[in-house]
């Protein structure tokens, strides 16, 4: 998959690319790529198949909400995670538009005639029934479908695209958008959240040297992340994860807050104990995938009380795991 800061750096990109068979585009914010933006992707997948053209995904190089605010808007994904995402569904482009005064207040229709239709080549664009785009958001699906055959090249050339509404995806009668799956990230239902994104909600870091306290002390040796500072994290506490490294997958028990028993900071980490696992990982870059809440994080009296309960979720990790892979229910450890 290719990556573009904008439009002019994907026109100098397929500028040689002899008979170009345009693209069919997804346009929106794509926060967490969840199962309605994967029907969304989809679509245009489908069109690749059927028609040959290139499929790009049109998304923003930052939250519009921040911008708009002033404050920082937390991300189910980082822009890592959602390039990492999109390049395992094989997309062809993605766009990371800028998001600034300029574009911010451009006119919907220049945005469809300059950014999708002369820009990206666009012969598709698909979209959901409450798109939303250009200033003000006046830009929707009706002004998109209103366009299809009235842009025209220098030469007076009809560019013509067609518009794909997407109908949206439903769980229980409830639309699945990011706003839902915030939500329940912040409620730490990592079930419901797996259900709603189709794979389990993660953390993704380079792993550091914390203080060695879980070997050196606690005999429950760790690895440390630090999530990036716009990823929105679950509740502060203990939770039954994953930890992806490459193709294999290990069985671990993750603490996501504070450290309140051993640090007086405020610094927040990811610390993640692996299931018969005993090789140094530091400096790896690792995936940490959250499937169940187990207890909330609390300050303990001292460091041998903090010892006995950690060993306490330990064992009650172990029983998840193996009920899990009775049920079927959880990926075992090893290659995925």
């Amino acid at each position: 998959m290719r990556i573009f800061p904008d439009i002019p750096a994907f026109h100098k990109y397929i500028q040689n690319e002899k008979n170009f068979p345009g693209t069919a585009v997804a346009i929106g914010k794509f926060d967490g790529v969840h199962r309605g933006h994967q029907k969304l992707l989809d679509t245009i997948i489908r069109l690749k198949k059927e028609r040959g053209y290139k499929t790009a995904v049109f998304t923003f190089d930052r939250s519009i909400a921040s911008f708009f605010t002033g404050k920082e808007q937390k991300v189910l994904t980082t822009n890592h995670e959602k390039r990492e995402t999109l390049a395992d569904l094989e997309i062809d482009y993605l766009i990371e538009f800028p998001v600034n005064e300029v574009t911010a207040g451009m006119e919907p229709e220049i945005f469809i005639r300059d950014v999708l239709v002369k820009g990206l080549r666009a012969k598709a664009v698909a979209a959901g029934p409450d798109c939303s785009f250009g200033k003000g958001g006046r830009g929707d699906l009706a002004l998109l479908k209103q366009m299809e055959r009235e842009i025209k090249d220098g030469a007076g050339q009809v560019l013509s695209y067609e518009t794909i509404e997407v109908d949206k995806v439903r769980y229980h009668d409830e639309i699945i958008s990011s706003t839902l799956v915030r939500d329940r990230v912040s409620n730490g239902d990592m079930e419901m959240v797996h259900t709603l994104l189709g794979r389990p909600y993660s953390l993704e870091g380079k792993v550091s040297h914390g203080r060695k306290l879980g070997s050196s002390v606690l005999e429950m040796p760790t690895v440390n992340i630090v999530p990036e500072h716009d990823k929105l994290l679950p509740p502060y506490g203990v939770y039954f994860s994953n930890v992806v490294i490459g193709t294999q997958v290990f069985h671990s028990i993750t603490n996501i807050g504070q450290k309140p028993t051993i640090k007086d900071d405020d610094a927040v980490n990811a610390e993640t104990f692996l299931y018969d696992f005993d090789e140094d990982l530091y400096g790896e870059e690792l995936r940490v995938e959250l499937l169940h809440w187990h207890r909330e994080e609390r300050k303990f009296p001292d460091l041998e009380h903090l010892k006995k309960q950690m060993h306490h979720d330990m064992m009650a990790g172990r029983d998840f795991f193996i009920r899990k892979e009775r049920e079927g229910g959880a990926a075992a450890p090893g290659v995925r």
